[in-house]
């Protein structure tokens, strides 16, 4: 926002914080309960930025539409309308990525079941923050906007800026150059697009019939390509398309894929290799053998 009241980048801010001291909880948590931790587990705070910044952005924007319902000085209503909005949806998320990845514990695989042990608590953390650290800040974002603070020096914005002072200091420590203060929040091009234009055009029973249509296509592609799937891993995806891994995998199974994998004779132990028929009793082994 172009108002230095009703900017919201500390809020935004804690939101990614919120984030990032679920990853703390939950490796903490994990560690010493003596999960071990596995290399596959760094990739788990993207997740978890990815989930609590989305929740952040659902608790902001149900934040901002209570002013409609609610009286804007009472802070105690607007949080309940709120939670009331934002905290199903929040729920439901992180139920459904909990029990995926809680299911994921299931599996065989040891580096597999410590990923989806520490990514399913970081979720789990994840949500507990937003409900109460994020909705803290938010509170304490509303008691700063309701006095008229600046949002990065705290200081009391004035309806004119100092006209001894330059635009820049107005802006930074007073508010603004114009002197004019964000009281309402007016309606984002994004929700008036939703609500005027694409809303009523997803109703359209044309429309509708067309998205069952392509849903129903969707679902029967994704029923073909699963009995499609194979087992294994081809190294070849893993490469560059110019990379010479590629024509190398290529050759290979092309003229060798029929003798199968490399079997390789060990001899353990001391050997007299200076005994002439020592030799040729391992080398009637390796024929014998071949």
């Amino acid at each position: 926002r172009m108002s230095c009241i009703r900017n919201n980048i500390w809020l935004a801010s804690c939101g990614v914080v919120s984030a990032g001291l679920a990853v703390l909880s939950s490796f903490g948590l994990m560690l010493y309960c003596g999960i071990p931790f596995v290399i596959t587990v760094a990739n788990a705070p993207f997740l978890i930025l990815g989930v609590g910044v989305d929740d952040m952005f659902i608790m902001i924007a149900c934040w901002e539409k209570s002013v409609k319902k609610i009286d804007k000085s009472d802070t105690k209503a607007r949080m309940g309308e709120t939670y009331t909005e934002a905290a199903v949806s929040v729920t439901i998320t992180t139920l459904t990525d909990v029990l995926a990845f809680f299911i994921g514990t299931w599996t065989a695989f040891p580096s597999v079941r410590s990923f989806c042990l520490y990514t399913g608590t970081a979720f789990i953390f994840c949500y507990i923050y937003t409900l109460t650290f994020f909705g803290a800040i938010l509170v304490l974002n509303h008691k700063r906007e309701k006095k008229n603070r600046h949002w990065l020096t705290c200081m009391r914005v004035k309806t004119n800026g100092d006209k001894n002072k330059s635009c820049f200091y107005n802006v930074c420590c007073i508010g603004s150059c114009s002197g004019e203060l964000s009281e309402s929040e007016p309606e984002h091009p994004m929700s008036t697009f939703f609500q005027r234009y694409y809303g009523p055009f997803l109703t359209n029973k044309w429309v509708k019939l067309l998205v069952v249509l392509l849903y129903g296509a969707y679902v029967g592609g994704s029923i073909y390509g699963c009995t499609q799937v194979r087992e294994g891993i081809d190294l070849r995806n893993l490469a560059k398309d110019d990379s010479y891994v590629i024509p190398y995998y290529n050759d290979d199974d092309k003229y060798f894929s029929e003798y199968g994998p490399r079997v390789m004779v060990i001899i353990s132990g001391s050997v007299e290799y200076w005994n002439e028929s020592v030799r040729a009793d391992i080398k009637n082994c390796m024929q014998s053998l071949e």
